[in-house]
């Protein structure tokens, strides 16, 4: 979009190659006729006269917009105290398979504790904790341990541990509820996966809603999201004995919580008592639940 050749220039910027092509975009969706060039090493936009006041508004409108200040992500400061939940998380699978391979109270663990779609989410709501807690096996087992400890470890440098892991637990527990009310009746499964997934989705969906605010791609907000989904079709699929409904269940209740907490800023307390409660509710809705199962 060129001036006439008859037309008084006057120049309504001049700077840097970059800023002068930014800004000829900007004249062009007003529909102001321009006329850029190089002078001297400098480049330079110029317009009709009678164009010039509504050239330098425009500018000057787009110039405020551009410097308008998004709210930042205030820095994160980690919660100490991580280990212990970690540790915590090991104690209570060696436990639980302790106690399932040596059928203690000479009762089946497995059958008890399971996911099991025939049985109604309604009336035998524990299994979708106690299945949280058992392993096929020791490879089964050993892997959980260390991705678990990890995530978990992870989750409560950023929420502190008693809350990152009363959330794992109940986004886990959500997830294996949904997965007992839509599967066939014949779906069985057990594992500690859906929990870990669910903290893997518990920092995306945090970390996915702090750079919403950003001023940058698309692609850098949803990164998160990105590097947690090719995780999770990393580690979480496979052959048929791998519960793909259940792990994917469990990073999308991890992502929505997560999302919520960053969204409204909770519940980053650094409270003792709060870390220290919000571990013993988790601990004591895994001891009912299997006391209800075992009863």
């Amino acid at each position: 979009m060129t001036i006439g050749a008859d037309d008084d220039e006057v120049g309504v910027f001049q700077g840097t190659r970059e800023l002068a092509f930014e800004y000829s975009l900007v004249l062009a969706a007003y529909g102001l006729r321009y006329q850029l060039r190089e002078d001297e090493g400098a480049w330079g936009l110029y317009v009709a006269a009678a164009s010039a006041d509504p050239a330098l508004s425009e500018l000057a409108r787009y110039r405020a917009e551009r410097a308008i200040i998004r709210p930042v992500p205030a820095p994160i400061v980690p919660f100490a105290g991580a280990a212990f939940g970690a540790i915590a998380y090991v104690l209570v699978l060696l436990l639980v398979a302790y106690g399932a391979d040596t059928e203690v109270f000479e009762l089946d663990w497995f059958d008890r504790g399971e996911i099991d779609a025939a049985s109604p989410v309604n009336r035998q709501w524990w299994r979708a904790l106690t299945a949280l807690t058992l392993h096929a096996g020791p490879e089964h087992l050993i892997g959980n341990l260390l991705f678990g400890a990890v995530a978990g470890a992870l989750c409560g440098r950023l929420l502190g541990p008693g809350v990152a892991w009363l959330s794992i637990l109940m986004a886990g527990a959500l997830a294996n509820g949904l997965e007992i009310a839509i599967s066939p009746a014949s779906h069985r499964a057990i594992g500690a996966s859906t929990a870990v997934f669910a903290g893997l989705g518990l920092l995306a969906g945090h970390a996915w809603r702090q750079r919403l605010s950003l001023r940058e791609r698309w692609l850098y907000r949803t990164a998160p999201v990105i590097a947690g989904v090719s995780l999770l079709a990393l580690l979480g699929t496979g052959n048929q004995q791998v519960d793909v409904l259940g792990h994917a269940l469990g990073f999308l209740a991890g992502l929505g919580l997560g999302w919520v907490y960053a969204r409204w800023d909770i519940p980053r307390s650094h409270r003792v008592d709060v870390q220290v409660g919000s571990g013993g509710v988790a601990v004591v809705l895994l001891v009912f639940a299997w006391w209800l199962a075992l009863r």
